[in-house]
């Protein structure tokens, strides 16, 4: 067997009689997650989830679900977590659009944490120590007000506005922007965005419809 066929048994979309609209709905039903959150991978930040699942009322970590041969099959979780560098919203985008079409979502929350190495720099000092240490110019790579926190309230508006904005974020799902105190473990609202969506709606916006983009 070639090295490009070891994996295929575990490649839903290469499977006989694969169906990608079936395939899709059995994932919503097999992950029930509503609540996104974008969050930084520093360890003193580890506990971020759990704060937000607390405060949104959300199953985390949950567990794990098998079937009668012992296979992993789906997850009683409700909360879908992407670790990103300072939990800026530019590196989620992807995510919560990917997240939105397998599942569905309700909510995107950004929390970025009290003492964030990305407060530790400038958009100006790294990229001229990039181009003095790596010999690379990366000013145009980033769009500057993502690279860094400056300010709290500054960037945590600016990505819940970067969110909104995407279209590959959901039309009804909320975002909201957060910090985290990392000794005290608050989460303190600074921002939020609701959905544009009725209630109504919602029937037309569930994973296989005919609404591209959309959320059960």
């Amino acid at each position: 067997m070639s090295p490009s066929h070891v994996f295929d048994a575990y490649t839903f979309s290469k499977q006989p009689g694969y169906d990608e609209p079936v395939v899709r709905r059995e994932f919503a039903k097999a992950v029930p997650l509503r609540t996104v959150v974008v969050y930084c991978y520093d360890p003193r930040a580890v506990a971020v989830p759990a704060a937000v699942a607390k405060e949104f009322g959300e199953v985390y970590p949950g567990e794990i679900v098998t079937d009668a041969a012992g296979r992993k099959v789906a997850s009683t979780t409700t909360l879908f977590e992407v670790v990103v560098a300072g939990g800026r919203a530019i590196d989620a985008l992807r995510s919560v659009t990917v997240a939105q079409h397998l599942f569905g979502i309700e909510n995107v929350v950004i929390v970025h944490h009290t003492q964030c190495g990305a407060t530790s720099f400038t958009a100006n000092g790294i990229v001229d120590a990039w181009a003095r240490e790596q010999g690379t110019d990366i000013s145009a790579l980033y769009e500057r007000e993502s690279i860094c926190i400056g300010d709290y309230v500054t960037s945590l508006t600016h990505d819940v506005r970067l969110m909104r904005a995407s279209p590959g974020t959901p039309r009804q799902a909320s975002v909201y922007g957060y910090v985290y105190d990392i000794d005290t473990h608050a989460l303190t609202l600074v921002v939020q965005d609701h959905g544009t969506i009725r209630p109504a709606d919602f029937a037309a916006c569930a994973p296989g419809s005919h609404e591209v983009g959309t959320s059960r």
